[in-house]
């Protein structure tokens, strides 16, 4: 892959929106498009529902939207899948369980510098799907070796299709779950967690990317072996030493840095300006520019250029008891698709900002 991200835009998968072309013509509005989540379609294209598909033991209960997941059906299950792991459908997206992803794959993506896709990674699936007794699976050692690999497949198999429209194809594992590994109350440490995540690495083909919008570790992900990263980087506020440190020295190894400045909540949105959060961004280079030898210049055609967050909730957005529940949800939701729009349109300015200065 010959990604050059010089400040282009791009941005991570789920999308509040209920129109499908709307959302995929918003996607592909960025440099780097990419697929659109929207669970508001389906409980299908929630994005730990799409990564379910034919994993032994779990049922997709539509009515109470939720993954159901129990041992005994996983050990019954387990030899069925077995047989079916050299089978390419087993770990394709169907159209069932995303409409979406298909019609993103019928476009013609060949003009844009490269595309993107998405999926749940396996330590944030883990935590997320509960066996009978309400034990996060991940807990399993058993079901956790088969879930690492299960994944694995499901990302290799959509770098592949993605690649097929477009050579510069990357496919990037969504890791919130990789924010509780601090967690003392975890029962699954940052440790083993570190050591499953390199080894589930080295099997993904294509360039390995990782997206985190939860609390950030900056040094401990970018020790992880990915060749990008993408976070949530207007949450810091400030960049302290040892991050600096860690991304220099990402950056120095040829890696990519995909920097979450715009918020999408509209609270937060309505108190900033492209202008302040390209201060903001800037601040951030030169605290790594200024404790490293690394020029701005540099560190600009490594970067992209993204929304600080998954652009689904508005809970920066009150609600009044006097408007009824489903104007109320009509009307909560025409504010976070104008507020997607209206960040996506701070990060084409932004990014233009960025080239411009340092003429990447």
């Amino acid at each position: 892959m010959a990604l050059e991200a010089r400040c282009r835009t791009t941005a991570m998968g789920i999308m509040p929106h209920s129109n499908i072309e709307e959302a995929l013509e918003l996607a592909l509005s960025l440099d780097i498009p990419f697929w659109p989540q929207l669970p508001r379609i389906s409980f299908y294209e929630d994005m730990y529902a799409q990564a379910s598909q034919n994993f032994p033991g779990i049922v997709v209960d539509l009515e109470s939207q939720r993954l159901d997941f129990n041992t005994s059906r996983f050990e019954q299950e387990l030899w069925d899948y077995s047989q079916k792991m050299e089978h390419t459908e087993t770990f394709a997206l169907s159209r069932e369980y995303s409409a979406v992803y298909h019609k993103f794959l019928d476009k013609d993506l060949q003009g844009y510098h490269a595309i993107r896709g998405q999926v749940i990674g396996p330590v944030s699936f883990g935590f997320k799907v509960f066996d009978e007794d309400r034990k996060p699976i991940i807990y399993n050692e058993e079901v956790r070796t088969i879930l690492f690999d299960f994944i694995q497949k499901k990302a290799n198999i959509q770098y592949r299709e993605l690649r097929e429209k477009n050579p510069n194809a990357f496919v990037w594992m969504d890791e919130p779950g990789l924010g509780y590994v601090f967690s003392g109350l975890s029962g699954y440490s940052d440790r083993q967690a570190k050591e499953d995540y390199w080894s589930f690495l080295q099997g993904l083909e294509g360039p390995k990317g990782l997206h985190l919008c939860a609390n950030v570790n900056l040094p401990y992900l970018l020790e992880l072996g990915v060749d990008s990263l993408s976070f949530d980087a207007y949450q810091i506020e400030f960049m302290p030493k040892e991050y600096a440190s860690a991304a220099a020295e990402f950056l120095k190894k040829g890696g990519v840095i995909s920097w979450g400045i715009v918020p999408t909540e509209s609270g937060v949105l309505a108190k900033e300006t492209p202008d302040t959060l390209t201060k903001l961004l800037i601040g951030y280079w030169e605290a790594i520019s200024q404790n490293t030898d690394l020029s701005l210049k540099q560190i600009a055609e490594q970067a992209l250029v993204a929304p600080a967050r998954c652009c689904l909730k508005d809970i920066g957005q009150g609600k009044e008891d006097t408007i009824e529940p489903e104007k109320q949800a009509c009307q909560l939701s025409n504010i976070e698709e104008r507020n997607v729009s209206k960040a996506f349109a701070y990060l084409r300015e932004i990014s233009q900002v960025l080239k411009d200065r340092y003429d990447v």
